[in-house]
């Protein structure tokens, strides 16, 4: 491809799929009563789906054991999966104080477990975002969210996993944000500088 005219962006475009390609996204999103994960890997240009699951934490009242039964279930995942990147829903702060701290224990529980199972980095994503990314609307709701993972990630996804939609969004919505170029995400002095104060990103 004859890449002479390009915009400078191409270039910025293709090395960041370079640094992300083969590589896992671990999506959350964190809850006391359902928690759900979504994980997808980053192949050259496009997104494949891996996998997504619930973890139902309804019938547990003690809010000690559901911080633990979290850690333990992230825990789980990340060993079999092995994710570079964690994207995790942020706690909407236009709900009661109450909810928000509940929600910020499951996150933290998350966090630490995907943390100490290795992750490179953790990314948080504001609820409307994620939406916003795949259907182009922050209020869509879970079936327009799964339409589009569908047809995104080419896959047809089962009903019972409609509460995992969410945080398939979100690790979707971090591929997608991973792939900007380096310009629009603030690099100073294009790639090149990027990659010189970054070495730890080239492997």
């Amino acid at each position: 491809m004859d890449t002479s005219r390009s915009p400078k962006s191409f270039v910025h475009i293709q090395a960041s799929i370079a640094l992300i390609d083969n590589k896992i996204i671990l999506g959350i999103d964190p809850g006391t009563q359902l928690l759900g994960f979504g994980v997808i890997r980053a192949l050259g240009n496009k997104a494949e789906y891996v996998d997504m699951g619930i973890l139902d934490l309804r019938r547990e009242k003690d809010p000690y054991t559901k911080l633990s039964a979290i850690y333990e279930c992230i825990s789980e995942v990340c060993k079999s999966y092995h994710p570079d990147y964690l994207a995790i829903e942020s706690p909407f702060y236009g709900k009661n104080a109450q909810v928000v701290l509940k929600l910020g224990r499951a996150q933290g529980a998350a966090m630490i477990a995907a943390l100490e199972q290795g992750v490179a980095s953790v990314t948080e994503y504001a609820p409307r975002k994620a939406k916003e990314a795949i259907v182009g609307n922050g209020a869509a709701s879970k079936e327009q969210v799964q339409l589009m993972l569908e047809k995104t990630l080419g896959v047809k996804l089962q009903p019972e996993h409609l509460d995992a939609t969410d945080a398939l969004a979100i690790a979707l919505c971090h591929y997608f944000e991973l792939k900007k170029p380096v310009s629009a995400a603030g690099g100073r002095g294009g790639w090149a500088a990027f990659l010189k104060d970054h070495p730890e990103r080239i492997k």
